[in-house]
This record gives structure tokens, C-alpha cells and sequence, in this order.
């Protein structure tokens, strides 16, 4: 959502998942235009891959584990293999090197997919390996409630402030107590 508040809505979640598929479809579009020209033993080979170093030994690990756990290194394998960033590192050496083909369009296909269809892009340290509710996300969300009635930011220095929504309901009008009924007037309060 931004730099101060890093979790998604279902809602915003699923726009972002949106996009990604659209990313998806112009890939799988492209590869369908160009089915002639792929060389499928190197597509096969780019889309496995990202799961072969990425995936596989982690999701072994955690189903070996009797308590879920496994080594920051299978998150750092995953995550490192399944960023765009990698991928893109992958396409532009293999099109430097070997040569730009349509092959290649294996790794858009595989990242946004996991992306689009899975939901699932980068793993972080504190969650389970195999995608699980993190009981921690499970109570914000629960609490979450839309609309910023008001929230933290951060100050220069690290000091904490308060900031109110900018645009909050008008208060109620209060009335003079001159101006209140009678029956108002008894205990100095006026109610509106």
C-alpha cells in the first residue's frame, strides 16, 4: 500500500493480482503468436528452473521439518529466484549471450503466474514457507477496519505524531445555552 503501512486489502491485493495478469496474458499471447519460433526445450528448461532451486529443496525442507521450520536459506534461494529482477537478469544474459528468442518468455510466464494465479511473490523470513495465515496478519486484518479515522506517522528525528484524517466529518453545531429549550438547561449541558 505504501511505505508506512506494508500489508495489502483483499482488495488491493486483488487489484495488484490484476496486473499481474494482465502481465501474464501479454506473455502467454506472445508465446501463442510465436508457438513456431519457441525452442521448447529451452522454455521448459528457463520455466522449471526458478522452482528446481527456487521451490523444490525448500518445500522439501519444510515437509521434512516436524515443526515447519526450515533455514533462511531456502527464503533466500526462493526469493532470489523468483524476483523480477532475477529473471530479468536471466532473459537479458541468455539474450546477450545465446541469443534473444522467444523461448525466453518462460520466465515472464512463470513469475507472473505465480504472481496472478497463485498469489504468491517474494517470501518473508517470519512466514511459513508453505503459504499459511500468519496469526500476526490474521488479527490486523480483523482489526483493520477501512478508512483512516486516524494514524501514526513518523516525524523527523523519530518523533511519533498523530495525524487525523484530512477531510473529517463536520462536528455537531453546538447551540448557545441561551438559545437551548429549557428542558436542555437543567444540568448546564445542551445535548443536540
Amino acid at each position: 500500500m505504501d511505505g508506512h503501512s506494508r500489508f495489502e486489502t483483499r482488495t488491493t491485493f486483488a487489484l495488484a493480482r490484476l496486473e499481474w495478469l494482465a502481465a501474464l496474458v501479454v506473455a502467454t499471447v506472445l508465446a501463442l503468436m510465436h508457438l513456431g519460433d519457441i525452442r521448447w526445450g529451452v522454455f521448459v528448461a528457463l520455466f522449471l528452473v526458478i522452482d528446481v532451486i527456487g521451490y523444490v529443496p525448500g518445500a522439501i525442507a519444510f515437509r521434512r521439518s516436524p515443526t515447519g521450520q526450515v533455514a533462511k536459506g531456502y527464503y533466500v534461494a526462493y526469493n532470489t529466484m523468483h524476483s523480477l529482477l532475477t529473471g530479468g537478469a536471466m532473459v537479458g544474459l541468455w539474450a546477450l549471450l545465446v541469443k534473444p528468442e522467444w523461448a525466453l518468455l518462460a520466465v515472464p510466464i512463470h513469475l507472473m503466474g505465480d504472481r496472478a494465479l497463485f498469489g504468491n511473490s517474494l517470501k518473508a523470513f517470519g512466514v511459513r514457507f508453505e503459504p499459511a495465515t500468519h496469526p500476526a496478519f490474521a488479527a490486523l486484518e480483523t482489526a483493520y477496519r477501512p478508512g483512516p479515522a486516524e494514524w501514526v506517522e513518523h516525524a523527523p528525528h523519530g518523533a511519533q505524531v498523530v495525524a487525523h484524517d484530512e477531510h473529517p466529518e463536520p462536528p455537531e453545531p453546538v447551540r448557545p445555552v441561551a438559545e437551548a429549550p429549557a428542558a436542555g438547561r437543567a444540568s448546564g449541558v445542551v445535548s443536540s
